[in-house]
């Protein structure tokens, strides 16, 4: 995902956000819904939102919010494109699977096969090694903004990139890395017979009448497309107005389409009803790639793993695909719900994945944080106890069921619990629970930087310095605390 950009123009204030139209409801629950995203919106500070939702195969909510354009006060409707990102890489997945069915491309071979004149040391990654980023290539991609490691363009980036080492061995780490999908651009370019983006028009797009983005095509909004969202990036409470990377076509498989919510919920439909691709496909598409050591990896711990194309977060209850874009771009495909959620902003760091099951809850109520949805079994045994004891009880709540029901605590359970709270605007709560984690894991840094943080956002400045102090005691070269504690100071002046 790109989620960087240059900065241009003055600071723009984030006017009031408002429902401006909703095409389409069959929830009972739809106003309360509504509600709930202008005041997410607001509190995140994004200018523009589009919705769309998908159950049993029918669109059963589309709807716009805020505005794509806050210096002429634009609003947003149905029309208006997003740009999607790595979002992207989700409609390559359902191409190379095409070309599966198609008996053209086997997804396990080694890439070599088909493409031999790359490096030899590279023959032997799989495709689905490369669509999975867990290939070990060096990256084409110097920065965040999409800069080519060669100044000389892409021909010479290419060039350079072929010269350089594995990374890693292959199979063994997840990686995020744009050669990967280089490589795919020239792989469906050659077994389809036509550019890659030439294919996925046609197989894909024409197909479902996704006539907007067709308009848009794969240039990232950089030349004018009429009816689009202008880009921004927040800085404090205001937002600057911003332009994206420009991506050469060698890189348009790994992102550069642009869309509306309602194009993308009726591709949706044609993939789940199998007029893209068949069911076996589609399972195979969304089956996380494993490393050597039996495990998957994705981005962090709730996208936790990375299929053909698509990031997954797998998990007990409600798994999920999930191809976000820039952080403000999310396909979201609930398979065991019959369930997809489209949600496209004009805010980098938006972050959809964030609140897209709390969207989920307003149609599937066991899926509200409140409810303890999200939560590991040990978590959630320890958050019935403290909801009913109260949470300034945690450690001896926790103490009491490690001895009585040899329940363990994570680390990482307990801070994804503590993020949750605050998530969730239950501060004081999640206080405790980082409180707690620097008990059971008083050498660990990291507890304590979540907890500083959350004396941060309580406003208590003194022991957010305190607890930043601490990280640099266990990790003197912490760069991420002298950065916070530099920001504390100024603010305690």
């Amino acid at each position: 995902m790109y989620t960087a950009c240059k900065k241009l123009g003055k600071k723009l204030i984030l006017p009031t956000i408002a429902l401006l139209s909703t095409l389409s409801t069959f929830s009972a629950h739809a106003d309360e819904l509504d509600q709930w995203l202008v005041e997410l919106m607001q509190k995140r500070h994004i200018p523009g939102l589009q919705l769309a939702v998908v159950q049993n195969n029918k669109i059963t909510k589309v709807a716009s919010y805020g505005v794509a354009n806050i210096e002429d006060n634009i609003a947003v409707d149905a029309d208006t494109l997003f740009v999607i990102n790595s979002a992207t890489k989700a409609f390559v997945g359902v191409a190379l699977m095409q070309l599966v069915e198609q008996k053209k491309l086997d997804l396990n071979a080694p890439i070599g096969t088909y493409l031999p004149e790359l490096p030899a040391q590279w023959h032997a990654i799989t495709t689905r090694e490369l669509m999975s980023h867990t290939s070990g290539l060096p990256d084409i991609i110097k920065d965040e903004i999409a800069n080519l490691i060669s100044d000389q363009g892409p021909d010479d980036a290419w060039q350079q990139v072929q010269t350089k080492p594995l990374e890693f061995e292959t199979g063994t780490r997840f990686k995020y890395n744009q050669t990967n999908y280089v490589i795919i651009g020239q792989l469906i370019n050659k077994l389809s017979g036509m550019p890659f983006q030439q294919f996925i028009a046609k197989k894909q797009l024409q197909q479902t009448e996704m006539n907007r983005t067709l308009e848009a095509g794969f240039g990232n909004l950089n030349n004018v497309v009429k009816h689009s969202a202008r880009r921004y990036e927040k800085h404090g409470n205001e937002l600057i107005n911003s332009r994206e990377a420009i991506f050469s076509p060698m890189l348009q498989t790994a992102a550069g389409m642009a869309s509306t919510a309602t194009e993308i919920a009726n591709w949706l439909v044609a993939l789940q009803t199998n007029q893209l691709i068949s069911a076996q496909s589609i399972q195979q598409m969304w089956t996380p790639t494993r490393l050597k050591n039996g495990h998957t990896q994705g981005f962090n711990q709730r996208v936790n793993g990375y299929s053909i194309g698509w990031p997954v977060m797998g998990r007990e209850e409600h798994p999920a695909l999930a191809a976000i874009g820039g952080n403000r771009a999310g396909i979201f495909v609930y398979p065991e719900d019959n369930m997809s959620i489209v949600i496209l902003t004009n805010l980098i760091g938006a972050m959809p994945s964030q609140f897209v099951d709390e969207i989920a809850s307003f149609y599937i109520p066991e899926m509200k944080q409140e409810n303890g949805f999200g939560l590991a079994k040990n978590i959630k045994r320890l958050w019935q106890v403290l909801e009913v004891q109260g949470y300034e009880n945690a450690i001896t709540a926790a103490a009491q069921l490690t001895k009585d029901e040899q329940v363990q605590f994570t680390e990482n359970d307990i801070n994804l619990w503590g993020y949750s709270l605050i998530n969730q605007n239950k501060l004081n709560e999640a206080l405790a629970i980082f409180k707690l984690n620097t008990h059971l894991y008083p050498h660990s840094y990291n507890t304590f930087d979540s907890l500083a943080e959350a004396y941060w956002y309580l406003g208590d400045l003194k022991q957010a310095t305190a607890n930043y102090n601490h990280v640099l005691k266990l990790k003197p070269d912490n760069a991420h605390a002298k950065k916070q504690l530099a920001k504390l100071a100024k603010l305690m002046e």
